[in-house]
């Protein structure tokens, strides 16, 4: 498991693509050796591992369907979970 999880979400494939490249250069650069990356060959969904932090860049039809919030925050109340 990781000790962070960030979801984030692009307007089309194109820039969630770009999100990605811009984070694994980001990540590269503040020392993560060789950052994990799938999905990009699509780029509905690419999650990103760097070890103790993991990210998700979606399309928001994607991230609506998954709803991964909702997965991961079943303790947190219903007013504080994004929509």
């Amino acid at each position: 498991m990781a000790d962070c999880m960030v979801i984030a979400s692009g307007r089309s494939q194109r820039h969630v693509g770009s999100v990605a490249d811009y984070l694994v250069e980001a990540l590269k650069k503040a020392g993560c050796k060789a950052p994990r990356v799938e999905g990009m060959t699509h780029a509905d969904w690419v999650l990103i591992d760097a070890g103790d932090i993991v990210i998700h860049v979606f399309r928001p039809e994607v991230r609506d369907f998954y709803n991964l919030e909702r997965l991961w925050s079943s303790d947190m109340p219903e007013d504080q979970l994004a929509n």
